[in-house]
């Protein structure tokens, strides 16, 4: 059955979902496979996530092995781990064989033991070891990210028996994501790289090692930062990883490295706005609404904490009711600024510029910062107070209130980051809610207490 779809980019995703509802209910396999092989991966992985979880793992079993790979390869971990659970032993392993060995290792780490020995017993023995010897490197590593198979050659073959390796079996051009071919020694080092320009080039008769050039390696736990550093110093497509005794363990692509990155951005973005995990829409209701509340929760508790400041205040409030306008902009106002100081402590973490131990000098470069857009931030709503209200004295309270308020918000923004890491908390978690409310109880309390020492002045 083919199933025609439109070209009208407003109803093409709804078309897409129809014909693969069609296909679905009529299992056909063919058709199914025709329908999201036309769509780009993640249009496919879209219209596949908005079925019930259930339909869904009906879905993937009907694709061919190679497009469900795609599908996986493409879904959030926690997500692929679900979709590679919700499949029969033997499709499994399809599909698991068809994926890249550092999506194999981040797979595997979604899954519990039973099903993670079930899939790696039904690979080729030698890529299942080095799937488990991935999986023992931290996430954000070069052992984390690499992949375990490395275009590999001995420094005495000869350039037309590799030519002729690899005219014989193209699939290792595709296996080996365009690496460059890797010299090793009897221990298995890496003692030389050549290009496959070079290969071509080169005579037939000559061996690897006179045409090789000395590579550059990085070691296995090399950090994301040191990774990121070395392809932004050098134009490679990757770069060997090494063990600690110098030997071949897999190859770091520059491509894995900026995913990562990207990655770790997105995720520290979401976790300071309170969202853990790698949460969808797609994902079980009771499951998105628990991460979701136990943040919330504990920003109920950060709240009343601050609000606790405006009640110790109820009487000047009541007597210049007009304060009760400026509370909340001195409070966002200052929260602006402490959250640009947060943005640059994180950046800074994130490429190794700073560490805990840096915390004064953050906060001097913050703080004078701080007093300077402070004192011109408190001038402009002190001029708008004052022109508003017709209270010059009103306009200096809530004026001298921001300035202050700003240079404590940058200073908390600045250091706390460097702080909680300090103590081994995680900084994009914590930093939010902490200068939120102590910018809020700061911001309250400069407002009122000035008030209460000038009320006579206000109340003229």
């Amino acid at each position: 059955m083919n199933t025609p779809l439109l070209d009208n980019s407003e109803t093409r995703e709804t078309d897409i979902s129809d014909a693969v509802e069609v296909a679905f209910a009529q299992e056909d396999a063919t058709s199914l496979n025709e329908i999201l092989e036309r769509v780009t991966i993640s249009e496919a992985l879209r219209v596949v996530l908005d079925f019930s979880p259930q339909d869904r793992d009906s879905i993937i079993s009907l694709l061919t092995p190679e497009l469900a790979s795609r599908l996986i390869d493409e879904a959030p971990l926690e997500v692929a781990g679900d979709l590679m659970e919700g499949q029969a032993p033997a499709k499994a392993v399809e599909i698991f064989d068809e994926l890249d060995s550092d999506v194999q290792a981040d797979v595997i780490a979604e899954l519990d033991a039973e099903d993670a020995e079930a899939l790696l017993a039904g690979i080729d023995p030698e890529d299942a070891a080095g799937v488990r010897r991935l999986t023992q490197y931290a996430a954000e590593t070069a052992g984390g990210l690499m992949l375990a198979d490395a275009f590999q050659f001995r420094r005495d073959q000869t350039v037309g028996a590799v030519l002729r390796s690899l005219a014989s079996d193209d699939e290792d051009l595709e296996r080996y994501n365009g690496q460059h071919p890797y010299i090793i020694d009897d221990k298995n080092h890496p003692v030389g790289v050549v290009s496959l320009r070079g290969l071509l080039t080169a005579k037939r008769s000559g061996r690897l090692e006179d045409i090789m050039v000395k590579p550059m390696t990085v070691p296995v736990h090399a950090s994301l930062t040191e990774l990121q550093d070395l392809f932004n110093d050098y134009d490679f497509l990757g770069f060997p990883v090494v063990d600690e005794d110098g030997a071949l363990v897999g190859v770091v692509s520059r491509t894995a490295v900026d995913a990562a990155i990207l990655a770790r951005s997105e995720t520290e973005n979401l976790r300071m706005q309170g969202i853990v995990g790698d949460e969808l829409r797609t994902m079980p209701l009771a499951i998105r609404s628990r991460r979701r509340l136990a943040w919330l929760s504990a920003n109920i508790v950060l709240n009343i904490v601050a609000a606790s400041v405006i009640s110790a205040y109820e009487e000047t409030l009541a007597a210049v009711i007009a304060i009760a306008v400026f509370l909340p902009m001195v409070s966002d106002m200052s929260g602006c600024s402490g959250n640009q100081a947060v943005g640059v402590t994180m950046r800074e973490l994130s490429l190794g510029l700073v560490r805990p131990k840096d915390a004064m000098r953050v906060w001097l470069k913050e703080v004078s910062v701080g007093v300077i857009n402070g004192v011109v931030l408190g001038i402009l709503i002190g001029i708008v107070c004052w022109v508003w209200k017709g209270n010059a004295y009103l306009g200096l309270v809530i004026g001298l209130a921001l300035a202050l308020n700003t240079m404590i918000a940058v200073s908390i923004g600045g250091v706390v980051p460097l702080l909680l890491k300090r103590i081994g908390q995680d900084p994009a978690v914590a930093s939010g809610p902490l200068l939120t409310t102590i910018t809020d109880m700061a911001g309250f309390f400069l407002v009122l207490s000035l008030a209460t020492l000038m009320m006579p002045l206000l109340l003229n």
